[in-house]
């Protein structure tokens, strides 16, 4: 009776030993998952920056680097700042 159980015990261990994945295939599947997200969080931002340029009515990089508006530099940097927040959480969930 006692060999029974132990038998069981030693069979159903080694079952859930073969079952689990490594540790190296995890950290691989951790591995594409950040690098997929982080191409799509740049994409996203790139669309969006890429947005902001055509909805204002007039050229940011002219007036940012020829014209040196600090006022649009920093309405910009917080756009960017906000989108980055959006794209964090989004990955985040």
């Amino acid at each position: 009776m006692l060999l029974n159980q132990i038998s069981q015990l030693q069979s159903s261990w080694l079952l859930a030993q073969a079952e689990a994945p490594s540790q190296l295939s995890v950290l691989g599947g951790h591995l594409l998952a950040v690098v997929v997200f982080s191409v799509i969080g740049i994409v996203v931002f790139i669309g969006g920056l890429f947005l902001v340029e055509k909805l204002t009515p007039f050229s940011l990089n002219q007036e940012i680097l020829e014209e040196h508006n600090t006022a649009v530099a920093i309405v910009l940097g917080a756009i960017i700042i906000g989108i980055s927040l959006i794209i964090a959480a989004s990955v985040l969930g």
